[in-house]
């Protein structure tokens, strides 16, 4: 196989696992269906930005060495959680909040901060995507390729990753899309809520 067609079968690989469920998905589809495009993209570019973080230690080969490091991973599984469960709190709240007091839901733009910066913690403290992309780019890596090779597919998971997700953001403001999602926006943010809570549970069980 020549480096073009490795190279390709790579990002095809990867271009299935960023859309697999977990913490960054969940988090990003809820953000650009309540929040827009915008915000969902610059939640996209926050993902991105610890994706480019986490390959850079997989295919650097630190994977390995937290991997003999039980105690460094329980750490990154319990910190994953604890945010997890304050992101699904946060939701929650905000609703419950709306039930009780019979106020309206604040601005979104208020209440829920810097878009990036929760891609990128939420990526981040996701102790498994590491792991999942050592394990996938472990055989890319394998024989001769030529110097640039892992800063190829490095730039493959990152910029990959920031431009499908961002039209992932866009393709979520599709009108029909949207105006079911505004008619049972209650019970798709609980719903969310809910799923990262059990995300996080699954996490502290694994630790």
């Amino acid at each position: 196989m020549n480096l073009a067609a490795e190279l390709a079968a790579f990002a095809g690989v990867m271009a299935l696992g960023q859309f697999s469920p977990g913490p960054d998905m969940i988090l990003l589809t809820r953000t650009a269906l309540a929040e827009g495009a915008k915000r969902g993209a610059i939640m996209a570019c926050g993902i991105a930005t610890g994706l480019a973080l986490h390959t850079a230690i997989a295919v650097g080969g630190l994977a390995l060495a937290l991997e003999r490091i039980p105690a460094l991973r329980k750490v990154i599984a319990w910190a994953a959680a604890g945010y997890l469960l304050w992101l699904a709190y946060c939701i929650a709240k905000e609703h419950f909040i709306a039930w009780y007091s019979g106020a309206k839901r604040e601005d979104p733009e208020m209440k829920t901060g810097n878009s990036f910066l929760r891609g990128l913690v939420c990526n981040l403290l996701n102790p498994k995507v590491m792991f999942v992309l050592a394990a996938v780019c472990a055989p890319f890596l394998q024989g001769e390729h030529p110097s640039w090779w892992p800063f190829a597919l490095w730039a493959v998971v990152v910029v990959q990753g920031g431009i499908l997700w961002s039209l992932w953001a866009g393709l979520l403001q599709w009108r029909p899309l949207r105006v079911r999602y505004e008619r049972s926006s209650k019970w798709l943010d609980l719903a969310f809520s809910a799923a990262l809570a059990v995300l996080s549970v699954k996490l502290l069980v694994s630790a």
